[in-house]
């Protein structure tokens, strides 16, 4: 019998079959993927985030860890209102609502003060100073001490318990410090000490003590940062009378040898400046 197209009723029926074989299982293929992506991921699986504030590393983490949460420290503060080395904040917030699996990020209060570096000061106004001083969290006396000086109103030290705090010096947040503040030029003679040999730093400090100021200072070699440079000339030279405030100019080498030996002395300070 000859067929009265391509296919007769028999192809198309099996065809259609096929087509609805294909489709469901497909369908059951999609069904299991997703079954298996939902059991993989747990979806709609979660638990309610414990509160871990308060508490130290080693408490909270058996207890995220209990919940099947991760704990990762990724910050650190400082308060002296809540106890050293607990937890002061986390993400996901307590009572909220995580997956198994996730990461709960803490910050924890430090068990030190964070430090500062004590910028330098020296001829910067006292206000201005003030200012910077607050600004990194140092706490600065109302009170100031007074010293002679060329120029008034300019910070001459920066002090801590009596004591200078030189430029560079690591200083916990909080630390109360004191300012030393010129008045001008007093009218006493002092004698100049002896500085060669010693740091610019160092002749700063002993100047101040005799009521001097460092004057203009000029360098062997290019000043840089971490190499110790000493002075080898001063004028005027140690042993002669200056009014109270009046400076002293300072000459300085990396070369030790040279500020051993003095490299020479001058009152003239065109003659080397």
């Amino acid at each position: 019998m000859k067929k009265s197209g391509f296919f007769d009723k028999s192809d198309l029926k099996f065809v259609g079959w096929n087509i609805v074989l294909a489709i469901v299982i497909g369908l059951g293929i999609l069904i299991a993927l997703i079954a298996y992506l939902r059991r993989y991921t747990e979806h709609g699986v979660e638990v309610e985030v414990a509160d871990v504030r308060g508490m130290v590393e080693a408490e909270a983490q058996p207890i995220l860890e209990g919940q099947g949460l991760s704990m990762v420290v990724i910050d650190s503060t400082y308060s002296d209102k809540v106890p050293f080395g607990t937890i002061v904040d986390q993400d996901p917030k307590p009572a909220s609502h995580a997956k198994h699996g996730r990461m709960v990020y803490v910050t924890i209060n430090a068990t030190t003060k964070r430090k500062v570096t004590m910028p330098n000061l020296q001829d910067m106004s006292y206000r201005q100073a003030e200012t910077t001083l607050r600004g990194m969290g140092l706490v600065v006396d109302s009170v100031y001490d007074y010293e002679p000086s060329a120029y008034r109103d300019l910070v001459l030290d920066v002090k801590s318990k009596g004591v200078s705090v030189q430029p560079g010096t690591k200083v916990p947040i909080g630390t109360r410090v004191r300012l030393v503040v010129g008045f001008g030029r007093g009218t006493e003679q002092v004698e100049v000490p002896m500085v060669v040999g010693m740091t610019l730093q160092e002749a700063r400090s002993l100047l101040l003590s005799h009521r001097l100021t460092v004057g203009a200072v000029a360098y062997d070699e290019p000043a840089e940062e971490g190499v110790k440079q000493y002075v080898y000339r001063q004028t005027p030279a140690a042993g002669e009378k200056l009014l109270e405030g009046d400076m002293v100019a300072l000459r300085l080498s990396q070369d030790i040898e040279k500020a051993a030996t003095g490299g020479g002395h001058s009152n003239d300070p065109d003659e080397w400046f």
